[in-house]
């Protein structure tokens, strides 16, 4: 997910989003640890997102863009 798409979003919406990111995170390395998981990527892409939710919603709250 794009930053943009992420800016686009209500804060309910975002906050619903980086829950269900951490809830997926959370899976994502029961796999890994089971050795269950296919793409060890996808645990990057999700991390990364996540990060980038954090970002734009403590921006939002400094009032930066």
């Amino acid at each position: 997910m794009k930053a943009k798409d992420i800016r686009e979003l209500t804060e309910d919406e975002l906050k619903k989003k980086l829950n269900d990111s951490k809830d997926e995170l959370f899976k994502l390395r029961f796999q890994l640890a089971t050795g269950q998981l296919d793409n060890p990527m996808k645990i990057k892409e999700v991390r990364r997102n996540i990060a980038r939710m954090k970002t734009v919603i403590r921006q939002r709250e400094l009032g930066i863009g």
